[in-house]
């Protein structure tokens, strides 16, 4: 019972998130779009949606930013020892490829 009402409650967060941000692209158009160049027509919260998706499709994709396995792996080298680090780079034969933080 308690996984369907947090499947439910996870469905809902999502079609509310999608809601919010159809109507905040929608506004921000309207708003910004048709004052920057002349002839620009304002949406509806269906063209806010599809604008959504295409620049999800052209900048992001649907696959996210390495998702939960990329961040085991920065887990794993942060518990490593300074001389694990070490050794683990001489095998793989490479430079670091995480910009060291300041």
């Amino acid at each position: 019972m308690n996984y369907r009402i947090r499947c439910a409650g996870k469905a809902l967060l999502v079609v509310v998130g999608i809601g919010v941000l159809g109507c905040a692209v929608t506004l921000l158009w309207n708003w910004v779009i048709p004052a920057l160049f002349v002839g620009a027509r304002t949406i509806d919260f269906a063209h806010a949606l599809g604008l959504l998706v295409l620049s999800r499709i052209l900048f992001g994709g649907f696959r996210g930013h390495g998702g939960w396995r990329g961040r085991r792996h920065w887990r794993k080298w942060d518990a490593m020892t300074p001389e694990e680090r070490e050794r683990f780079q001489a095998a793989r034969g490479s430079r670091p490829t995480r910009p060291a933080e300041d």
